[in-house]
């Protein structure tokens, strides 16, 4: 045996019969006389003899991976999408190899490829905020690999998509606001970089239209998702003449940043400034300062419908670009509210 590794050809060899008709006894092949499937079947027990899946997977054309690239592991919302993407490609006999953009371009470009060297059978993505061009995503397609974007969708024709809409929580998020004697509500945006639909900023403005109350713009400000990108956009928004009463977040981490922010700071003025944001993180019920809101985007879900559509792609073939029949699952968020400040 090579390497003490049992295989078809030493099956045969000892047997004296053809490598392809072991192949065959193993698979219990009617054309296989029943006496020498049994030899086959037995020596093989013997030998602890195991089918080669690369061999199988390459007569497939399958390896049974899925790809999946995250702009950072260490945000809730991610772990709990992986969890629905995990389970759901389990249970149809799928791995997951995961890759980190850490919400660089050039990395996610670099996972991309290293994703395809490794022959994933398809790739689940949630695009980084320098995302602008998906053309790195748009050249599997000449190799048949689909790819299904989820969360972070770019805002792009000719996809396929599972993501959570934003807009009428939103509304309903500011119209809290409103409801507790809110009128100056400030913004902070994600970076202009980040190419997705903003439903946060259309529910932001659809609110305030339905209130009659005019958006001040010097109320919209924008973090790079960094600690200290969202503590200059608090600077701006605090050095205003008419300061915000309350903010609506990007999400549940820049919510989180700005509260430290006021505490860092010490601004007696900020006190009492009311938070919304997204992500409903669970992290936030140990919290002593935690929003008044968030909103629920239903990470498990989206991983888990996300995978399920990508392997019916699988199953069916990716279409050809320009064709209709691109699938776009949208789901509902929904607001939670966490307290009567």
């Amino acid at each position: 045996m090579e390497n003490g590794i049992p295989t078809i050809k030493e099956i045969a060899k000892r047997l004296n019969i053809s490598p392809s008709t072991v192949s065959r006894a193993l698979h219990d092949h009617p054309r296989i006389g029943l006496r020498t499937r049994m030899q086959v079947q037995q020596l093989a027990k013997e030998l602890n003899y195991e089918p080669n899946q690369l061999a199988i997977r390459f007569k497939q054309k399958r390896t049974f991976t899925l790809g999946l690239i995250l702009p950072n592991l260490s945000e809730e919302f991610f772990s709990l999408a992986i969890n629905g993407i995990e389970d759901t490609a389990l249970k149809n006999n799928y791995n997951v190899l995961i890759g980190q953009s850490h919400d660089e371009l050039e990395l996610e470009k670099r996972i991309v490829k290293t994703m395809y060297d490794h022959r994933v059978d398809g790739i689940l993505a949630s695009i980084s905020k320098n995302t602008s061009d998906i053309a790195h995503f748009r050249q599997l397609d000449k190799y048949n690999i689909p790819v299904v974007f989820f969360d972070r969708v770019p805002d792009v024709p000719e996809i396929h998509s599972v993501w959570c809409s934003l807009y009428n929580s939103t509304i309903k998020a500011v119209d809290l606001l409103f409801e507790r004697g809110h009128e100056r509500i400030g913004f902070i945006d994600g970076p202009l970089s980040l190419n997705i639909r903003n439903e946060r900023m259309e529910g932001y403005c659809a609110a305030h239209k339905k209130k009659a109350i005019p958006v001040n713009e010097a109320f919209i400000v924008r973090t790079d998702f960094s600690s200290k990108g969202t503590f200059a956009a608090m600077d701006q928004l605090l050095s205003l003449r008419q300061k915000p009463t309350a903010i609506v977040a990007f999400n549940d981490n820049i919510a989180l940043d700005a509260i430290q922010y006021v505490k860092k700071k010490k601004l007696k003025h900020a006190h009492g400034i009311s938070f919304v944001s997204y992500a409903n993180w669970h992290i936030t019920d140990y919290l002593d300062n935690r929003p008044l809101a968030s909103i629920e985007q239903f990470p498990y879900k989206q991983g888990s419908m996300a995978t399920e559509l990508l392997l019916k792609l699988l199953t069916a073939g990716s279409p050809a670009p320009g064709s209709a029949s691109y699938n776009a699952i949208q789901l509902k968020s929904k607001l939670v509210v966490y307290s009567k400040q």
